[in-house]
């Protein structure tokens, strides 16, 4: 008799758990859309979409496509630079777990603080600032000074190598040594094609010392 209650209550445990793991797949929904402009009907890239209140969220497309799975009843923030929020209430009673939608966003204005502009008291207070203030760099200057030919290198003479590259030169190094392997390495010394080349470069100058070279004045 016992054994008969154990296996029934067994049974019963084990249909309601399956009835609320079928219940909370049921109230899963994957929303498919794309954000656009409610004036002009225009993608709005890199919109973000958040579950409120659930700490999670994703960013759109360049062309406004996105797609998150939400459960049913939750509300989706929808935010931009530039943008008024929007929020979506998913509904409890969706049919279905696919769900299509096209959301509008208005922009919006941004009303910045006023900038009065005024002159310096003198020509001196003037020669002063032009001389010793300092003004940060914009970005455009920074991305320049960043992507400089000899300033990149320099660094990459300068900074050591990473995990990967010192792992490529191991096997570099393997490679060649195994091709040489029981037997002498050749020498350079005696290939008439390397002479060939040294000539070449001594007869274009490219041992000359040059009186100014960019690369020599940043290593300093």
């Amino acid at each position: 008799m016992k054994l008969y209650l154990y296996f029934v209550l067994s049974f019963a445990f084990a249909g309601i758990h399956i009835a609320n793991a079928q219940t909370s797949i049921d109230n899963i929904v994957q929303i498919n859309g794309v954000v656009m402009t409610a004036d002009s009907l225009r993608a709005v890239p890199g919109a973000i979409i958040i579950v409120k209140n659930k700490n999670r969220g994703i960013e759109a497309e360049y062309n406004g496509v996105f797609s998150i799975v939400v459960y049913k009843g939750d509300t989706l923030q929808f935010s931009n630079v530039g943008y008024r929020t929007k929020e979506f209430a998913v509904p409890k009673d969706l049919p279905g777990t696919y769900y299509s939608m096209i959301q509008l966003m208005v922009q919006d204005t941004f009303y910045l603080p006023e900038t009065i502009i005024r002159p310096l008291p003198s020509k001196e207070a003037f020669d002063y600032a032009f001389k010793h203030w300092d003004i940060p760099n914009d970005q455009y200057e920074v991305a320049r000074k960043n992507t400089d030919v000899y300033l990149l290198r320099m660094l990459a003479y300068t900074l050591p190598m990473d995990g990967k590259e010192a792992q490529s030169r191991q096997l570099r190094q393997q490679a060649n040594e195994a091709v040489y392997y029981g037997q002498r390495p050749p020498m350079n010394i005696l290939n008439p094609i390397a002479w060939g080349e040294f000539f070449e470069a001594w007869k274009r100058g490219d041992y000359r010392r040059k009186k100014y070279n960019p690369y020599r004045q940043q290593m300093k």
